[in-house]
This record gives structure tokens, C-alpha cells and sequence, in this order.
């Protein structure tokens, strides 16, 4: 299983990003995808999860009304839309795969199998 990032850089605040996670290997029909992110010094964390019909979303509340999450099964890749971006926002973006309703209901990084290299996103004030 290989998870690949693309689409991060240095953008000032209140720029949009849209990030990208191509997954090979992986076509579990159960499949929740989700983002998360880690700062300098700090845990890493969720940031967004998407069921495999797309029909299920959770956001954490300070992305929530900013970011979107998708994906587009035929191609097996997740986005992540970063719209209204903050100094805050500032960390490496993780994509991950992990089986269905555990996944999305636990929200945390070891519910979560597969890993992708990361991908840093920048936010200047």
C-alpha cells in the first residue's frame, strides 16, 4: 500500500490550498480516508475524514466552514480543500486509510493503517 501527498507550499493567510493523496494498493470497499496534521513540537492530530461513498465527513472544529474533504474512488485519491488558510494551519499534512466506521468514529491516528510521507503547508501572517 502506498499513500502519495501532493498540492502543499507557502501561501499567505487567507490563501486556499488544495491537497492531494493518490493511494495505490489499497481498494478496500469499506475504505474511510483522513487527513491530519502535525506542527513542530506538537501531536499529531485529525483534521478530516471521509467515508469510502463519501456520504460520512468529520472535520475538526477549526477547520470546520474552511476545509473540504473528497474523493474520487475511480482514481483512488482524497482531497483536501484549505480555503481561508491561517498561521495556525501551519504543519505537515498527513493522508491515511483505515477500515470503515472504526475510522471515522475514533477519529485518531491509530485507528488509521496506512500512512502516507506527509506534505508541509506553510501560512504566512
Amino acid at each position: 500500500v502506498q499513500l502519495v501527498e501532493a498540492g502543499g507550499g507557502l501561501v499567505q493567510a487567507g490563501g486556499s490550498l488544495r491537497l492531494s493523496c493518490a493511494c495505490s494498493g489499497r481498494t478496500f470497499r469499506d475504505d474511510a480516508r483522513g487527513w491530519f496534521r502535525q506542527a513542530p513540537g506538537k501531536e499529531r492530530e485529525f483534521v478530516a475524514v471521509i467515508s469510502w461513498s463519501g456520504t460520512t465527513t468529520r472535520y475538526t472544529d477549526p477547520v470546520k466552514g474552511r476545509f473540504t474533504i473528497s474523493r474520487d474512488n475511480a482514481k483512488n485519491t482524497v482531497y483536501l480543500q484549505m480555503n481561508s488558510l491561517k498561521p495556525e494551519d501551519t504543519a505537515v499534512y498527513y493522508c491515511a486509510a483505515g477500515s470503515g466506521k472504526y475510522a471515522i468514529n475514533s477519529l485518531v491516528p491509530g485507528a488509521y493503517s496506512d500512512w502516507g510521507q506527509g506534505t508541509q503547508v506553510t501560512v504566512s501572517s
